[in-house]
């Protein structure tokens, strides 16, 4: 063999030799490749398999999609006698509206800014989906939100802000069941009446409200730029709020970016667009009321009381109730400054207090409440002088308890004799008059001009316990233990300033009773509406109710409440004191013609006030003397001048006539006529006659009131101070005050 073939054969044989290591290099290589995808693979399959777990397990322990979680709290309002809107209370300051009230341009302002492909997405938005997720993996999770409207509905209703993985697996899972169960219209309502944009307002309505002062039967007279602005707030209700001057700039550039994202999407045209970012963001917005006080808080304090008397099962603060109340702003707000100043009424000191109830004698609507002075004002639902203070009237509760029931049952005139005596209660005990003297045969008119206290307990006793109590409840009246007493007959029961008042407007409403009320009717958010107004009662004759009216004008016009009278007006009325015990007196060294309680209660055809004064506790110098007794009826007389607009007179009803200036009742067995007329050959002998008694009107210097400057005409001494003992036949009270 030659050396050239034995070189190319020996070449042959290296190239053949790499070539297989080649092969098996390749075949080694392919091998493992081989061995990766597949190692790849089942660790994919694996992942995807944890990953379906991971997510099953986090669904299954999302909230379950709860109807009930979707109502909304909503909050309550507050109306006067006029429908105007008084205040809005309530845990949220919240009002819902259907899609019916939502104009266009507001719906698309949200949609466009929020979730621009709302109407077309089943509850998950995959662009936005995905575009969020990449944001977070190149930053922090939750650094973009990618959220459509129906995740944000689920979000603020089922699931807590935490951003983490988990919560959003299930804002997903329960997103897509919403969007099952509900339409999209019903979502976006979800959406308007949930979400919070700014100064304590929680959906569109409240806002529009708070803003621009647009309630929710109005929208559609708010404007793009104002929608806008509205629509810019859920990302940041406290950046983007244009009434704070530092976020001017900030809501501005917000409120545009919602309009180029409307106009964006085809809703506005690009010159809508340019002319609603040329008007100031700050503009049509109106002063933000939402920190402020409640406005007439003792009144609606009362209201809220009566509300919850009849609708036990309502909550104010979530309910969503419409309260329409009886409340006169004019007079509440002459009211409160009564109270609060001494430029209507001057008061003798810091501790001195005062509560009233002002309403219609017609319809027994309150117009104004007035519930203490200083530390003494109420709180919202907290005391209430008005309604909860519980004090003796004294000499008037007399037209209630004695002469009114009377008049009722007995007939009896208003010159009905009485002798004014000396007289003890069923057990022995003493009663005796504020002056400590005895005046003979008067008449019950003049028995109630100066307040007598015996003739008030003989009225009592003609009457009978029962009927006088029954009439005074057709009044309103309550009695302790619901047990009345002789004591009753010059006023030792307790009352408030309410209850007298309703108890008083009867007498200046033909006998007709309406339940003193500070709420017309209460409208639910479903539209139902339940009407407060109570049924007027005749509680008494026509001619009860005149004769004591018009004995009443005589204590006005000449008896113990002159300093009531209003110029104008035909006021009736009647003063009440009481006085302290023995115990208390000396306990504190008050003088022995100290007074405890001084009130007046009075009307006229159009206003009833009852107003009571004194000091809430007993403690040193806090007693009233001569004419600090005065203030109830200044009080009174200061309200009607203010507010008395009826200049009309009490009209004598045709069931009385007049005789002698006093008055009778026409026909009836028991009803009394007047004394036959003297001859004229007798007139000298009746005019001697009649000396006497009309010396009860003309008075001699011993037995008239000193204008009750250093006399207090009310002042009813209770028996002495031991516990009075008990017969079979009348339960005598023992004549303990009410110490606050």
């Amino acid at each position: 063999m030659s050396e050239e073939k034995y070189r190319n054969r020996q070449e042959r044989k290296r190239l053949e030799k790499n070539n297989e290591h080649k092969s098996n290099k390749l075949a080694k290589k392919g091998s493992m490749l081989k061995k990766v995808f597949i190692s790849c693979l089942v660790l994919f399959v694996l992942s995807v398999g944890i990953g379906v777990i991971s997510i099953g397990a986090m669904m299954k322990k999302a909230p379950k999609l709860d109807p009930s979680k979707l109502v909304d709290p909503l909050s309550t309002k507050f109306y006067d006698k006029n429908g105007n809107f008084l205040f809005e209370y309530g845990k949220e300051n919240r009002t819902k509206i259907t899609y019916a009230q939502v104009p266009k341009t507001m719906e698309h302002a949200f949609i466009a800014t929020e979730d621009a492909h709302f109407y077309e997405h089943g509850g998950i938005d995959i662009k936005g989906t995905v575009r969020a997720i990449f944001e977070n993996l190149t930053g922090h999770f939750g650094s973009q939100g990618g959220s459509t409207i129906t995740q944000q509905v689920i979000k603020n209703t089922f699931l807590t802000p935490q951003k983490t993985i988990t919560r959003k697996v299930q804002e997903w899972s329960l997103a897509s069941q919403l969007e099952k169960k509900y339409s999209k219209q019903e979502i976006l309502m979800m959406y308007l009446n949930k979400i919070y944009l700014g100064d304590g307002s929680y959906g569109v309505a409240a806002a529009a409200k708070t803003y621009y002062g647009i309630d929710a039967n109005h929208l559609n007279e708010l404007t793009l730029p104002e929608e806008a602005m509205l629509a810019g707030l859920p990302q940041g209700p406290s950046i983007y709020d244009p009434t704070q001057p530092e976020n001017k700039k900030a809501a501005t550039d917000r409120r545009n970016v919602v309009l180029s994202s409307m106009y964006k999407q085809r809703y506005i045209t690009k010159k809508q667009m340019q002319e609603a970012k040329k008007v100031p963001v700050t503009a049509g917005l109106v002063p933000n009321t939402n920190h402020h006080g409640m406005p007439y808080e003792v009144f609606l304090d009362a209201a809220v009381r009566e509300v919850k008397g009849k609708l036990k099962n309502v909550d104010i603060s979530t309910d969503g109730l419409s309260i329409y109340t009886t409340l006169d702003p004019k007079a509440q707000d002459y009211a409160d400054k009564m109270m609060d100043t001494n430029s209507i009424v001057s008061y003798p000191n810091g501790n001195f207090q005062g509560a009233f109830v002002f309403l219609d004698t017609k319809t027994g609507e309150v117009r104004a409440i007035g519930s203490g002075r200083n530390d003494y004002k109420a709180s919202f639902l907290g005391n209430n002088f008005a309604i909860d203070m519980k004090r003796q009237p004294g000499s008037s509760f007399k037209p209630i308890f004695d002469y009114g029931p009377a008049i009722e049952n007995l007939e009896w005139s208003t010159g009905h004799q009485l002798n004014d005596q000396k007289t003890t209660y069923s057990n022995g005990q003493p009663i005796s008059n504020w002056d400590h003297q005895y005046h003979g045969k008067l008449s019950i008119r003049t028995a109630l001009q100066y307040s007598y206290n015996i003739p008030a307990l003989l009225t009592l006793r003609a009457v009978g316990m029962d009927k006088a109590k029954s009439f005074a409840e057709n009044l309103g009246i309550t009695f302790d233990h619901n047990t009345v007493y002789e004591s009753n007959a010059i006023g030792s029961n307790t009352v408030n300033p309410l209850e007298m008042a309703g108890a008083y407007s009867a007498f200046g409403n033909n006998g007709v009773y309406n339940t003193p009320h500070l709420v017309s009717k209460v409208v639910f958010p479903n539209g139902k509406v339940m009407d407060f107004t109570p049924k007027p009662k005749q509680v008494m004759h026509e001619y009860t109710a005149y004769m004591i009216t018009d004995m009443l004008r005589t204590v006005v016009n000449s008896g113990t409440g002159k300093a009531a009278m209003v110029p104008g007006l035909d006021v009736a009325g009647k003063t009440g004191t009481t006085n302290f015990d023995d115990k208390t007196s000396a306990q504190f060294g008050y003088p022995s013609n100290a007074t405890n309680d001084s009130w007046f209660a009075g009307y006229t055809p159009q206003y009833t006030m009852a107003v009571w004064t004194g000091y809430a506790k007993n403690g040193p110098g806090n007693y009233m003397l001569g004419d600090t007794t005065k203030i109830s009826q200044l009080m009174f007389k200061n309200m009607m001048q203010a507010l008395g607009t009826d200049k009309s007179s009490f009209q004598q009803p045709s069931s009385v006539y007049k005789v002698n200036n006093e008055l009778y009742i026409k026909g009836g067995d028991s009803a009394e006529v007047p004394p036959k007329q003297p001859s004229s050959d007798s007139k000298s002998h009746a005019k001697s006659g009649n000396k006497k008694a009309d010396n009860h009107k003309q008075g001699n210097k011993k037995n008239k009131p000193k204008d009750e400057k250093h006399n207090q005409a009310d002042n009813n001494h209770k028996p002495k101070e031991e516990k009075p003992k008990h017969d079979d036949k009348h339960k005598q009270k023992e004549e303990k005050h009410n110490h606050g």
